[in-house]
């Protein structure tokens, strides 16, 4: 069962639910791409650039969007390409990255510092993606977060581990010292709603960055950044 939050009324039940079953929150840890960030163009641009200049398919953006739910960048190029490839080869990944958000821009989703502020007051904040940390320092630096939370984490530290394994969130909550059980994952793709109850923690569909019509894998539905403390019962 799942509950959308989109009005006033709806983030009143949405918080008395949320907070009866779990201990109260004490983290709460985001996924990057298409939950804290829009990097829908920088991030398969680099891989597109990259893969063909290795001799690899020309490949479509939404080709390499939906490639994500492989793991980190090092297990998509080697799907695409059909071969291992070499650490050069991923550092010309994250070169080609790093040139593409300074020419296109990477920016959080509306609200999400506010949102971010605003949650540091009650809660540890950590972050967990799929992505390892090399896209996380060339992408939460773009965007000016990179020092928004008290843990980071990239797939590559729980290869080959990757969602939705709970692994990653696993290690998360280790480093924020708190229990997975009262820490919320907030994400924006099924893969994630099935990384939070793999962990045993509650599982938030961001539905801001782009439409997620299936959201059964998710305990809450948040619409908007902002109405988040609220649906988690943190204001």
């Amino acid at each position: 069962m799942w509950i959308s939050v989109n009005n006033p009324t709806d983030m009143a039940a949405v918080s008395s639910a949320a907070m009866s079953t779990p201990p109260r929150l004490q983290a709460v840890v985001f996924d990057m791409d298409g939950t804290l960030i829009d990097s829908s163009w920088v991030v398969p641009a680099a891989f597109i650039a990259t893969i063909a200049e290795l001799g690899g398919p020309t490949l479509k953006r939404d080709e390499v969007i939906a490639s994500y739910v492989i793991g980190t960048p090092a297990a998509i190029m080697e799907r695409f390409l059909g071969r291992p490839i070499d650490p050069s080869e991923i550092d010309g990944y994250h070169a080609r990255l790093r040139a593409e958000t300074a020419l296109r821009g990477v920016h959080p989703y509306p609200g999400i510092v506010g949102t971010l502020e605003a949650l540091a007051g009650s809660v540890a904040l950590g972050m967990f993606t799929n992505a390892d940390l090399g896209n996380v320092d060339v992408l939460l630096e773009a965007a000016g977060l990179q020092d928004r939370f008290d843990a980071l984490v990239g797939a590559d530290e729980v290869a080959p581990n990757f969602k939705p394994a709970p692994d990653g969130l696993l290690l998360a909550c280790q480093r924020l010292g708190v229990t997975a059980a009262s820490t919320a994952y907030v994400g924006d793709s099924p893969q994630d709603g099935e990384t939070a109850h793999h962990a045993g923690s509650v599982a938030v569909a961001a539905r801001w960055g782009h439409p997620m019509r299936d959201v059964s894998a998710f305990d809450l539905a948040v619409d908007r950044p902002m109405d988040l403390p609220d649906a988690l019962g943190l204001t």
